[in-house]
């Protein structure tokens, strides 16, 4: 052994030592987990656009939209599928407007979900911690980001100035939170909105801006812009919204990625339009003019 691999062994063994097994290691030679196991979206579009099949486990998911977008359906859907698998899911609803009947529909066993409907940001973020180093929970919501208000500021009047408050708290909490997760295999999703962003100074900047500062954004192993692109009718009445979802960023595949699928009012992701819109895609389904598609050597007219 030389005298520099020597030093090297001797260092590794005082870190060891001090910080305990695992503090460093080998990269290629750990028995860490190479592959991120996932939590699916509900979306089997979105599952494939992120390019590992879902959401990442033990990281940081933020899903951001304009109001009305489906942005705690989609969250909704996501403990469903962790529920499948039988996991234990928390949702903190910072905005007191959770709707019971929804997340049943769509398939969530409320009997098997635990809510929060905190008083202060500060409730919110550290009853989250807990949660997380519990070691127990697959997904944990946080909706949202905006409504997460510091304790100060509901403690004083209206009209006082609180200038960046929320952002630093933001900030504080996920340098705690990044580590917990680490330790464990939770999903922690932060469902936030966006704001118009007044000055761009002329230089052609982002025109919105989400709540709770740039911690969150960086933070983040996933970021999902979704929007509401349309509407979808049967006859004369809206029956759902079309959605597309954009993957803004992805630290476990290529991002910028889109999915589209229809949300039916009431009952969340609709499957079976998502499964025709895919066979299309990827000309499994072949149209054979007017409302008229071939499939599997068939032929079948179905309603545009």
């Amino acid at each position: 052994m030389s005298k520099k691999d020597l030093a090297l062994h001797q260092a590794i063994d005082q870190i060891t030592s001090a910080f305990g097994k695992g503090a460093i290691m080998w990269l290629g030679r750990s028995q860490g987990h190479r592959d991120v196991p996932v939590v699916s979206t509900g979306s089997l579009d979105l599952d494939m656009a992120l390019g590992t099949g879902g959401l990442p486990k033990g990281r940081v998911v933020e899903v951001y939209g304009p109001e009305a977008s489906g942005k705690t359906t989609l969250a909704l859907h996501v403990i469903a599928e962790a529920q499948k698998n039988g996991g234990y899911c928390a949702f903190v609803d910072a905005e007191h407007a959770l709707d019971p009947a929804l997340a049943e529909s769509i398939g969530v066993d409320t009997n098997n979900l635990l809510l929060s409907q905190p008083d202060c940001a500060e409730q919110a973020l550290s009853l989250v911690d807990t949660l997380i180093r519990s070691g127990s929970v697959d997904v944990v919501v946080v909706d949202s980001v905006a409504a997460l208000v510091p304790k100060t500021e509901l403690d004083g009047e209206m009209g006082d100035a609180h200038i960046a408050l929320q952002a630093r708290l933001m900030s504080q909490a996920l340098r705690k939170l990044s580590h917990s997760l680490s330790l464990s295999q939770t999903i922690l999703l932060f469902i936030n909105q966006i704001r118009a962003k007044v000055a761009t100074f002329g230089f052609g900047g982002p025109t919105e801006v989400t709540s709770g500062g740039n911690a969150l954004k960086f933070y983040a192993s996933v970021r999902l812009n979704i929007r509401r692109i349309g509407l979808v009718k049967k006859g004369e009445e809206t029956i759902g919204s079309q959605i597309a979802v954009k993957i803004v960023k992805n630290k476990h595949a290529p991002p910028f990625k889109t999915a589209q699928f229809e949300l039916e009012f009431g009952k969340g992701i609709c499957r079976s339009s998502e499964l025709f819109e895919l066979g299309l895609k990827h000309k499994l389904i072949r149209k054979s003019g007017g409302s008229y598609y071939s499939f599997n050597g068939g032929r079948r007219q179905f309603a545009e």
